[in-house]
């Protein structure tokens, strides 16, 4: 109830709101001028002048909405008395709303004033969250959720449903490791949850209360999203959720007798963000002679081959493979031996070839479509939908796609009144293919291998891959193609029994099968000479791979629970049941040489002979494993008046992957909430507050979840190796066997400890919400490397519960919504969350090595050294070396035996270009030390990798059917070093620590480097990044330092989407009764400080060169019959 004393503050507290901002001031005016134009428009056309006031229970209601119906920008606001005056036509409508209140229609009467008495929408009190094995009033609520629901994933233009989730829910962290198809963004709730080693901290994904891929599920499917993130909130599961759930609830059919069919398309057009680009062969080979020449070796391009990848780089086009000089001369870019064969590309080769603009597109195709139905009424209604995704890839040189289909089909039926039924059908098939040569990896280490002088085309015109890894290789015709078929089929029945009202028994039994197949075949290499004859090179053998994979997945759980009240104040709930999953895994594969057909590479198709004719046994492999969870729970909640909350869990947990003295565990959680805006003593708050709730929740779960190859981690294996040997026996090579590694019989339960402390708001009739939490997660008895035993035993150590780590964080999400006279509704959410871990235990490290687990280690740490800068003359070097001898003669009271030795420890040849060092620990040395917390040397913690202040801003407004969405994400601190090839282009030598890319060219020049003084380059001392030299140490320039650690923090346009709803009155002639156009693009902008080389999102990847994320643009429509 509302307090009468309300009013006489309400003026001075609604003068206090605008002040402070909680009403913006731009929005009122917008109302104010409307209210004035429209006044002037009615007098125009004579219409009569309808005057009024708005109240609720207890006063007037200030700046509520009146609209003339069916005519949107004729309105007004009430003033603060609750007040209007509107002209209107006669006979009109007045459409009166206010957020927090039901909207309400009266007749407009002219020259009499209307009362109207707005009366509270209960919505947002009833509104319910999907919490473990069933629902809860919101407000209720006293674990750690957060909830989406499908308008936050509606057409956006994403590969899936996870993509889409990013940066929307605080504490739910969606990293995107790269942007290739088969590259899939990784699921984590709160921060860092293991250490790696022999356990896994994903959370469970769950889709209508099922084990589901998130992947492939159709994002058109989803009706909302709860995470569970607390162990109070998340306990009920069990051992599968000692790191979170994610509940997603897909759409049911309608319940108002008809009949809903929808269709909405996408069609999108995908450019790379960032893409590489390499340096052009003439920049390149001047970077590779001047790398070799500051180390004292001779170059790799003397004068006559800089002469001639010059001649061809400015030679005018003529065919594949052949130009021609200004002089007429044609020139090519290889050269053939006296055989008639190709020369080596990487010795003789003079091309200049973009591999980036070669091997992938500038921009893709994909699209995107989706059908359903829905109907019913309440006693039988249905669901069924269907979608297409399909993908073009972003390879140019070969052929690449991605292709989705998704069937849903389900019911509800209420057989009697008391006895319901339902079945949920779900069917996802993925069909990819790809250039067999065309690794997954393939982009990360393009710009180190695909040299730009590396011809492409003979002057035949025929593909060159004398070099192993040639981009043509990626041609399907030439190197294979890669095809792999993911099914999955979901099957779930529920049978719910209500034989006394509020006592529901429900029954589930679920079924997932996924099965992956995979074939690619390799072909022989084989060229043309410079007679068009065929030759066989490096790879000279055919085969084809085959392997089948699949799981099967069974869950059967059974609840019961009762709802009862006592003298309508004290409400109870109390729920129990019992669940049993089994999960059980087939792999199968084989590999036979031998194409006969290339147009129809099978296993079946083979001859199992290599290319002299010789028999070569086919390569079979298999592996197989099952794990099984029994588990029995129950909760109990209790609310007094909705103002004292209570819950209490415990789950007690069975475990296969554990032995018997060991396999069963107890797990409690407990979580309570007091709501102070029912407080009575806060009566005179509530019209402005109207819920202010804190919480608090302790639980304990188990983790069973090991890694794949640790599944039997209690048991000893032996792992064959069939043909394997390296002799021959009977003319064959015999398999081997390797005796088992050693094994725990204590192994159990990692055992994970959450506190949770938050509260939630809704101020303004919730107008603005928001809430907070901080919580803190230990995880001990951790799965970790045992203590090292002697090498003399000859086997590993075995996998101990021995390391303990400890999460913490805080999480803050704050939205404000709001509809103004002239019919524009808007919002504005921002989330905001961070974490940090810290390992408090790990005995295997005993020396305390940095790069090692240790206790007191944050998660995250990167060491290395302090950096005074480049040395930009030779006396500046000399100058910094002589302050560390006078330092070492300070320290030992002699000098040095040798001058200007300082930075030895680090390498030698110490000259202008090079890096100068902080001596921290003042011996005037700069030395590693030995790496360990008691000798660190000059080392010491210059960042961390850890992602911090992860946030999302979602902006929203409507108008007159027009809609628009403006959503950012980003990271607001993280650090990142980068001290391969990728940032500094040479690393000691041309083939795995090299990368000729765009993003490396400003390094150090003087008049000694060979490039100033052969005339292909100007001085550069005023560079980025050091001179090319590792002598002594590939990493004496390049080693972890401060001088090159970078902020990776960003901020993305993430998603900005415009849309427009035809009216209804013009579609309903069509017999259609929504369209709604739309353009969206994704990835439109990033504000960063990287370099330009590297992508905040994917520097985890290879040297953070990961494969790039797009700019995706997309258009389409989305209809209603």
């Amino acid at each position: 109830m509302k307090s009468d004393s309300f009013k006489k503050n309400r003026k001075v507290l609604t003068a206090l709101l605008l002040c402070t901002g909680f009403i913006a001031a731009h929005p009122l005016a917008m109302r104010a001028e409307g209210s004035g134009a429209n006044v002037q428009t009615v007098q125009q056309q004579q219409q009569i002048k309808v005057t009024g006031t708005v109240n609720d229970e207890i006063g007037p209601v200030i700046v509520a909405s009146v609209v003339e119906k069916d005519n949107s920008s004729n309105g007004t606001i009430t003033d603060m008395d609750g007040n209007f005056a509107l002209s209107v036509k006669p006979g009109a409508v007045l459409l009166i709303s206010y957020i927090g209140y039901k909207p309400q229609e009266v007749q407009a009467v002219a020259g009499k004033a209307i009362k109207i008495t707005l009366k509270e929408d209960t919505e947002m009190l009833d509104e319910v969250v999907i919490v473990g094995f069933g629902t809860q009033k919101k407000v209720n609520l006293t674990g750690a959720v957060g909830t989406l629901s499908s308008k936050e994933l509606k057409e956006r233009p994403v590969t899936s449903a996870v993509a889409a989730l990013q940066g929307l829910v605080p504490g739910l962290n969606i990293t995107t490791p790269g942007g290739s198809l088969e590259t899939k963004p990784t699921i984590n709730v709160r921060g860092a949850t293991t250490i790696g080693e022999g356990s896994t901290g994903d959370p469970l994904v769950l889709i209508d209360g099922m084990e589901g891929d998130l992947y492939s599920i159709n994002p058109q499917d989803i009706e909302n999203i709860s995470v569970l993130k607390d162990a109070a909130a998340s306990s009920i599961y069990g051992s599968r959720a000692a790191f979170g759930v994610i509940l997603v609830t897909t759409k049911s059919g309608g319940t108002d007798g008809t009949t809903q069919i929808s269709y909405n398309n996408s069609f999108r057009f995908s450019n790379p963000i960032n893409k590489k680009h390499m340096l052009n062969s003439e920049q390149f080979a001047i970077f590779v002679n001047d790398a070799l020449s500051a180390n004292g070796n001779g170059v790799r391009f003397g004068e006559e081959y800089m002469q001639r990848i010059l001649d061809w780089r400015y030679a005018t086009p003529v065919s594949n493979g052949v130009r021609r000089k200004a002089d007429g001369t044609l020139v090519y870019a290889i050269e053939a031996n006296a055989a008639g064969q190709w020369n080596g590309g990487f010795s003789t080769g003079a091309d200049d070839v973009e591999a980036y603009d070669v091997l992938y597109k500038d921009w893709n195709f994909s699209q995107e479509h989706n059908v359903s139905a829905r109907g019913g009424t309440k006693k039988f209604n249905y669901y069924a939908s269907g979608s297409f995704y399909g993908n073009d890839g972003q390879i140019k040189l070969g052929d690449e796609g991605l292709n989705r289909y998704t069937v849903t089909g389900k019911i509800n039926s209420d057989i009697q009144p008391w006895l319901r039924f339902s079945l949920n059908m779900r069917f996802t098939r993925e069909d990819y293919h790809r250039p067999s040569r065309l690794g997954w990896n393939t982009y990360e280490g393009l710009g180190a291998h695909a040299w730009p002088t590396l011809p492409l085309y003979d002057r035949n015109g025929n593909y060159v891959y004398n070099s192993g890894n040639a981009l043509a290789l990626t041609d399907n015709k030439v190197g294979g193609t890669d095809k792999t078929q993911t099914d999955n089929i979901y099957l779930q029945s529920a049978i719910e029994l209500e034989p006394i009202k509020n006592w529901v028994t429900k029954v589930d039994m679920s079924y997932r099968a996924k099965a992956a197949n995979r074939r690619w075949d390799t072909r022989a290499m084989e060229m043309y000479d410079i007679n068009g004859q065929p030759y066989l090179i490096h790879d000279k053998k055919s085969r084809v791979h085959e392997e089948l994979g699949k799981n099967n997945y069974y869950n059967f759980s059974a609840t019961s629970r009762y709802s009862f009240s006592l003298n309508d104040n004290h409400n109870f709930n109390v729920l129990a049941g019992m669940q049993a999953e089994n999960e059980e895994y087939t792999f199968f594969s084989a590999e036979r040489l031998g194409i006969l057909d290339e147009n129809n590479p099978t296993l079946g198709l083979t001859t199992g002979l290599d290319e002299n004719g010789n028999p070569v046994s086919p390569d079979l492999g298999s592996n197989n494993w099952a794990w099984s969870v029994f588990g029995v729970f129950g909760r109990l909640n209790y609310d007094y008046k909705s103002r004292y909350l209570i819950e209490a869990n415990v789950r007690t947990d069975g475990s296969s992957r554990f032995l018997k003295s060991n396999r069963w565990r107890t797990f409690p959680s407990v979580s309570v909430g007091w709501n102070i805006a029912q407080e009575s003593f806060f009566k005179d708050y509530t019209k402005w507050c109207n819920m202010l709730k804190l919480r608090a929740s302790y639980g304990s779960l188990g983790n069973q979840n090991t890694k794949p190859e640790y599944i039997y981690q209690v048991y000893s294996t032996i792992a064959p190796s069939p043909n394997s040997g390296s002799w021959l026996q009977d003319g064959k090579k015999p398999g081997q066997a390797w005796a088992p590694g050693l094994v725990s019989s204590a192994l159990t339960w990692e055992k994970v400890e959450s506190w949770n402390f938050g509260f939630d708001w809704g101020f303004l009739n919730n107008r603005l919400t928001g809430s907070f939490d901080y919580f803190i997660r230990t995880t001990t008895d951790m799965m970790g490397k045992g203590v090292a035993l002697p090498n003399i035993l000859g086997t590993g150590v075995p996998m101990t519960n021995n390391t303990d780590l400890r999460s913490k964080g805080w999480e803050m999400s704050i939205e404000w919504r709001d509809r103004l006279a002239n019919g524009l509704s808007y919002s504005a959410r921002f989330n905001i969350s961070d974490a940090k871990a810290k390992i408090l235990e790990y005995p295997n490290n005993p020396t305390g090595y940095i790069y090692d687990s240790y206790p007191g280690k944050n998660v995250g740490e990167i060491w290395g050294y302090e950096s005074i800068g480049i040395a930009r003359s030779e006396e500046e070097m000399r100058t910094h070396l002589e302050s560390l001898d006078r330092r070492y003669e300070e320290v030992n009271g002699v000098a040095p035996a040798e001058a200007l030795q300082g930075q030895n420890h680090m390498g030698q040849d110490w000259k202008a270009g090079d890096m100068m060092y902080k001596d921290i620990n003042g011996d005037g040395r700069i030395s590693k030390g030995s790496e360990t917390l008691d000798d660190l040397g000059d080392k010491k913690v210059i960042g961390n990798t850890t992602p911090r202040y992860r946030f999302g801003l979602d902006l929203n407004a409507a108008w007159k059917g027009f809609d628009l969405r403006v959503f950012f994400q980003g990271v607001m601190k993280r650090d990142y070093y980068q001290g391969g090839p990728y940032m500094f282009g040479w690393q000691g030598d041309l083939w795995s620590n090299f990368a000729g890319i765009q993003g490396v060219e400003d390094y150090y020049r003087d008049e000694n480097s060979w490039s100033v003084q052969n005339g292909y380059a100007e001085a550069n001392i005023n560079s980025s990044l050091p001179r090319l030299s590792t002598k002594g140490n590939s990493g004496k320039n390049t080693t972890a330092q401060t001088a090159f650690l970078q902020d990776a923090s960003y901020i993305r346009l993430k998603n900005l989407q415009i849309g427009y709803t035809i009216p209804a009155n013009v579609t309903r002639k069509f017999g259609v009764s929504r369209l709604r156009v739309y353009v969206s693009g994704e990835n439109l902008w990033t504000g960063t400080s990287l370099r330009k080389q590297f992508d905040p999102e994917t520097i985890g990847e290879w040297n953070g060169n990961g494969y790039p994320l797009s700019t995706t643009l997309s258009g389409g429509l989305s209809l209603t019959f």
